[in-house]
Formats: C-alpha cells, sequence, structure tokens
C-alpha cells in the first residue's frame, strides 16, 4: 500500500488532483473548495495549509476515492508514486 506523503501541502493536493477535473472553486479564509463533475457533481474542502495532516489527507483521499469509485490505495498511488 502506497505510503501518503508527509510533507503535502493543500496547493500540492489540489494540484495533484486536477487530473481527475478538480479545480478550485471557491477561497474562503485558509480553505479551498474543490469541483468536480467527472462522475456526477462532488466537492471536497481542503485546508490551505502548508503542510497537510496525515489523518485529514487520508480523509480527503477517501472522499475522492469514493466518488471515483476507486480504492484510495488506487489513488494514491495514482497521484504520488511516480
Amino acid at each position: 500500500m502506497a505510503r501518503l506523503p508527509r510533507d503535502l501541502s493543500g496547493r500540492d493536493l489540489s494540484l495533484s488532483l486536477r487530473r481527475y477535473g478538480y479545480t478550485v472553486t471557491r477561497e474562503t479564509g485558509s480553505h479551498m473548495r474543490l469541483t468536480t463533475q467527472q462522475g456526477g457533481e462532488h466537492h471536497v474542502t481542503i485546508p490551505d495549509h502548508a503542510s497537510l495532516r496525515v489523518g485529514t489527507l487520508a480523509s480527503i483521499l477517501a472522499n475522492v476515492a469514493a466518488h471515483l469509485g476507486i480504492e484510495r490505495a488506487a489513488l494514491t498511488a495514482a497521484l504520488f508514486d511516480g
């Protein structure tokens, strides 16, 4: 199983999620709201922090993976391996 990165920023995660059609649709305070139309409309909120906590990152990825209908491990590997 792919390990989650320990030093990933919210901005870097938002850029990585572009491959699944997510774009920043709103920024409020220190959070970004990303939206995709791929597989139906879906929103996810990401903290705009220099380093995301591992639990926060895991939760965001689980949410995105559930929407896309894939395993979180597969999503993690696609985003961060290679």
